[in-house]
């Protein structure tokens, strides 16, 4: 079906189509990604919907909006194709049925996946019947009851940050499950164990400005690829270079970005802290230290100066795998930064928290600012995100109060074990009978992939899947409902990289009979019979409940006013030094160097190394089998497994690659494009390897996440990952990862 089709359907769905000139509407990106990037729609058409509301009847353009400060005009290349996504010929236009039997359509094979072609959308719809959407809610009202009326307990939501809307992914969603009693769902797969890491030394997940970057003299890239994963910092990067500024990566890969900077440091994956360590040692040794700021705002220099004296440079440079003269070199052009009054920033990502030590790492590394006096400028300190400034009334989002019954929590990183039975990870609670899957697609993503394909196709498991297109999740549900994207319903937004609130406006009718995650779960709770008029809330009543007006960082910020402007940045300061003057979100209210709340939560109460748990180094038994260390960063042209599907995109990434050193491709007989198979005890996944130096020896990159469909044997590198978590805050260890490589058969 092409999209002019798709586009007709909507409008014989939704209301009467008649020709108006074009129109512009705000708008925000909605998907996983710091840059929040502020977006005008030009729609041309127009459509009456039920309630008397207007849209456009048709999408024409998406573009950046050139006034948004951060955006400044600019998507990166995935949102630059948004229509291709909107109007994309394999959507899912209207609920469906299973009527054949569970797993990936026989008809996607081998064929299709190693040829790169797209796995056919008829193919797999041939797996479902069409129904109405009465008899879909229906359907998914009485297993619901049936469940319930055993154990609500069950019953199991999975959704994460397929949507990062504060309504879309965060609101009725929460309160319907809270009345029905289902389990709660721990959303940990990305961000956690950063976020808490670093509030252990910060209090929050708070930074400077990625604004602010190009005034920075020295950017440290640790363990991040902003050319891929933010775009609008990595234009202030190359400023800040045409300015003068040095910038250093820091990564086990050298990505686009890397390859761009002025010095790479190819670090062995989950080392970071025992090099932050030795900058610590080289600063206080070599007295490249801002002694008033230490005094005045931190906590527990005394202790910690002793602490790192053990961690010599030699010492880092052992576990590390870079040199101790790197080392050495790092942390006198870091310190010296401060002493000549000059701003040096370090930018942390997700990537160095993936592994045993994850949340470790970040707090580790987020000491060094306090140790030199960067907070004191606006382009000093340390970036992981910016969320933590933004005042979101959670309680009011979310309704945690209508709570009943003391449910169990399940983490999404367990899935597979918990599907399949696993009582650790069940909570020692009862089996998981239904899942219902949104803003998400499991099957894609969770670690150690062959346990959740296996809990998904359980035939007594019954699972909904609300998405825009038959994902591998799909594959493996009973029921298929038709989703909204971000050009067809309200949202607010706020961003883990900016500082300002956004506002997204419907901009045409949905495409087919799709339906946003907020519609949906009110017409299930009606359904069901519930009645809390909080389940019943329009999405602006619900986007008003959320922005904390009693809050000063939202002074004069209204959802009136969002709605008015499209954009607004918090009430701070226009020069943002959140920690230029201490008023860190510690109990101390300082930068705690030492923090009694690690020491309760069972972890060095000083900034330490926690290593990962498959390596050469620590874990040499299984170094003998399986010697290589496996990371699985972002694919350039996918957004976790969003766009893994659109054609365009995926044409542009060609297939799955699996990027090697000459040192570990010779012993093994592989040259640059063979056919290569990645394994260890969990699985394997094939790939084509690349000869190109660009992992450091005793790594390979598989840039990632293809869905499974789309590979030559149906697995992506999900298929050796593990399902253990970190020290803190319960994230993935994608990259605490051993495996062996051979050429495939």
């Amino acid at each position: 079906m092409k999209a002019p089709d798709l586009q007709r359907a909507s409008v014989t769905a939704r209301g009467s189509a008649s020709k108006l000139p074009t129109r512009i509407v705000r708008a925000a990106c909605p998907h996983d990604c710091p840059d929040t990037c502020a977006m005008l729609i030009t729609v041309e058409g127009e459509v009456t919907m039920p309630g008397g509301s207007v849209r456009g009847a048709r999408a024409t353009e998406v573009k950046g909006d050139p006034d948004h400060p951060t955006t400044h005009g600019v998507l990166c290349n995935k949102v630059a194709k948004y229509l291709e996504r909107t109007y994309a010929p394999d959507r899912v236009l209207y609920p469906m049925k299973r009527i054949g039997p569970k797993g990936p359509s026989a008809s996607v094979g081998t064929e299709h996946r190693a040829s790169g072609a797209p796995a056919p959308g008829k193919a797999d719809a041939a797996q479902f019947a069409r129904i109405t959407w009465d008899e879909a809610l229906d359907t998914i009202a009485a297993k619901f009851k049936a469940i319930a009326a055993d154990n609500p307990q069950s019953i199991l939501p999975f959704s994460y940050a397929g949507t990062m809307g504060i309504v879309q992914a965060n609101s009725i969603d929460r309160r319907f499950f809270h009345v029905l009693g289902a389990s709660l769902l721990d959303r940990t797969i990305c961000s956690n164990a950063g976020k808490e890491g670093i509030a252990l030394t910060l209090g929050a997940n708070i930074g400077p400005e990625m604004e602010r970057f190009d005034e920075a003299k020295l950017i440290l890239l640790w363990g991040t690829n902003p050319v891929t994963s933010s775009v609008h910092l990595w234009t202030r990067v190359t400023e800040a270079k045409r300015r003068g500024a040095k910038v250093i990566a820091i990564d086990p890969y050298q990505s686009l970005s890397a390859e761009k900077c002025h010095e790479w440091l190819p670090v062995r994956p989950g080392t970071d802290a025992a090099v932050a360590l030795a900058m610590m040692h080289v600063l206080i040794c070599d007295d490249l230290l801002d002694h008033d700021y230490i005094a005045q705002y931190t906590l527990g220099f005394d202790e910690l100066k002793e602490h790192v004296k053990a961690w010599t440079p030699e010492r880092a440079a052992h576990i590390s795998g870079i040199s101790a003269q790197q080392i050495e070199t790092l942390a006198r052009e870091y310190g010296m930064a401060g002493r000549n009054g000059e701003a040096a920033v370090i930018r942390i990502n997700y990537g160095l928290q993936r592994h045993a030590g994850g949340a470790m790492s970040c707090r580790t590394i987020a000491c060094l600012p306090a140790l030199t006096g960067a907070w004191r400028h606006a382009a000093g300190g340390v970036l992981l995100g910016t969320g933590g400034t933004y005042p979101v009334d959670v309680k009011a989002l979310e309704r945690p109060d209508l709570i009943w019954n003391a449910p169990r929590t399940i983490n999404m990183v367990r899935l597979g074990d918990a599907l399949l039975g696993d009582a650790a990870a069940l909570s020692n609670g009862p089996p998981v009978k239904a899942m219902f899957v949104y803003s998400a697609n499991p099957a894609t993503v969770v670690p150690d992939s062959n346990k959740a394909l296996r809990g998904m196709a359980r035939e007594d498991l019954f699972t909904v899947v609300h998405d825009v297109f038959l994902t591998d999740s799909c594959d493996y549900a009973d029921i298929v409902l038709p989703a909204t994207t971000q050009l067809e319903h309200f949202d607010i937004h706020k961003s883990y990289g900016h500082l300002y609130w956004l506002v997204n406006q419907p901009a045409i009718a949905p495409v087919g009979e799709a339906r946003s995650d907020s519609d949906v779960f009110r017409a299930l709770a009606e359904r069901m019979g519930f009645t809390d008029p909080a389940l019943f809330e329009s999405d602006e009543t619900i986007a008003a409940q959320a922005i904390d007006a009693k809050h000063a960082y939202n002074n004069g910020i209204t959802l009136a006013s969002l709605k008015e402007k499209g954009w607004q940045r918090l009430n701070v300061p226009a020069e943002w030094k959140p920690f230029a003057e201490g008023n860190f979100r510690t109990p101390s209210g300082k930068c705690e160097f030492v923090s009694a709340r690690a020491a309760a939560l069972g972890l060095p109460a000083l900034p330490d190394y926690i290593a990962p748990r498959e390596s050469p180094l620590t874990n040499p038994a299984l170094a003998a089998k399986y010697p290589l260390m496996m990371i699985s960063p972002p694919a350039r042209n996918f957004m976790n497994s969003t766009f893994g599907n659109i054609a365009s995109l995926r044409e542009a990434e060609k297939e799955p690659f699996l990027d090697l050193n000459a040192a570990d491709a010779a012993p093994r007989g592989i040259a640059d494009g063979a056919r290569v198979r990645i394994f260890n005890d969990r699985g394997s996944f094939e790939a084509r390897a690349r000869v190109n130096g660009k992992s450091r020896a005793g790594v390979v990159t598989a840039l990632s996440v293809w869905w499974h469909k789309y590979t030559p044997t149906g697995r992506n590198a999900n298929a050796v990952t593990n399902q253990s978590l970190t020290d803190l805050g319960r994230g993935p260890t994608f990259y605490d990862c051993l495996v062996e490589v051979e050429k495939a058969a």
